[in-house]
């Protein structure tokens, strides 16, 4: 019953990301749409139901738990369920408790997350520039997202950056973002931008700026060295050997990184993506809601699930087309 989660390919599970809520207090251009239409809140996993599920997956040998949204911290209450997975924290079966956030709340939350057992938080941060942010973001404001950085930091949590690549947008960015992370002791990530759901009147083709162009723009100032370090998921690293810093790239178009994949990801409806590039997914709310006095059908559910995982994505920005592109928003999967 608790044998842990092996997939056809005999890839462990042991990564699970959750996204508790598909709403954002943001609205950056390259994810959704400015005027969205959110999921009614009758369909959300409740957070008695998210502790429910996510102890289940770490009872099947789940050790990483990334919290995800849209916005994961402007869900009303959410703080209660950072706190309820402490104890699998202080048990020894969660190995790490993290999450993804815009960092529009750290102002308000770093203290609370860090005293759960967060000790690392990713902050997504395209630009530095103030009105670049307001027009990416549509509804942000970059002041807020700093003080959020300023206290996270001062709060112990170990900060990283993740800017998504955006042609004409970021690329005279790469040194100043590259010295402000330095300067500050965080790591920083670049993203390609990725296909998923309707924009509205944006075009991903001009807005992809391959990771291979922005390698080597870092050649061009800095000694790169390709690291060996693999975490399982889709991030290849480069140190600057200049600054030291540790840098990642996560190429789900230019390059496949499915092979040592141990992750899935769960919605806040309740359903299982087996993975981000794929339509294919099980409903897991449904096992749990029909079975209130026992976690057997979900961990069958899940299992079953499990099984199905493909060997990898069908991202595809070849051609000039968008092939692969998912009909769901990343806020709705998780970021």
């Amino acid at each position: 019953m608790t044998a842990p989660l092996i997939d056809p390919f005999a890839r462990a599970i042991t990564y699970l990301r959750v996204s508790v809520t598909d709403r954002c207090d943001f609205r950056c251009v390259y994810c959704m749409s400015e005027n969205m239409t959110f999921l009614p809140k009758k369909e959300l996993l409740t957070l008695e139901e998210l502790d429910r599920m996510c102890s289940t997956f770490i009872g099947l040998g789940v050790e990483k738990l990334r919290i995800t949204g849209g916005e994961p911290l402007v869900r009303k209450g959410i703080m209660t369920f950072f706190q309820a997975m402490t104890r699998h924290l202080e048990s020894g079966a969660l190995r790490e408790l993290t999450l993804t956030t815009n960092g529009s709340q750290l102002e308000k939350f770093a203290d609370d997350l860090y005293a759960a057992g967060v000790r690392r938080v990713n902050i997504s941060l395209d630009t530095l520039d103030e009105a670049k942010f307001a027009d990416i973001t549509r509804w942000g404001r970059l002041p807020q997202v700093l003080r959020g950085i300023d206290a996270a930091q001062r709060a112990g949590l170990r900060v990283k950056i993740n800017a998504v690549a955006l042609k004409g947008f970021n690329e005279d960015e790469l040194p100043a973002i590259t010295r402000w992370c330095a300067e500050r002791d965080m790591d920083l990530t670049w993203i390609e931008v990725m296909p998923m759901g309707d924009i509205g009147n944006e075009n991903r083709l001009g807005q992809y700026w391959s990771l291979d162009d922005v390698r080597e723009a870092y050649a061009k100032d800095y000694t790169v060295t390709d690291l060996a370090e693999r975490t399982g998921g889709p991030a290849r690293y480069v140190r600057l050997e200049e600054t030291g810093q540790k840098i990642g790239f996560i190429t789900p178009l230019t390059h496949n990184f499915c092979e040592s994949c141990n992750r899935v990801r769960l919605t806040c409806t309740g359903e299982l993506f087996m993975c981000l590039g794929q339509e294919d997914n099980a409903d897991l709310r449904a096992p749990l809601r029909e079975n209130p006095d026992t976690e057997a059908p979900l961990r069958d559910a899940i299992r079953a699930a499990i099984s199905r995982k493909p060997k990898g994505h069908d991202f595809d920005y070849s051609r000039q087309r968008t092939d692969g592109q998912m009909s769901r928003h990343m806020s709705h999967t998780g970021g």
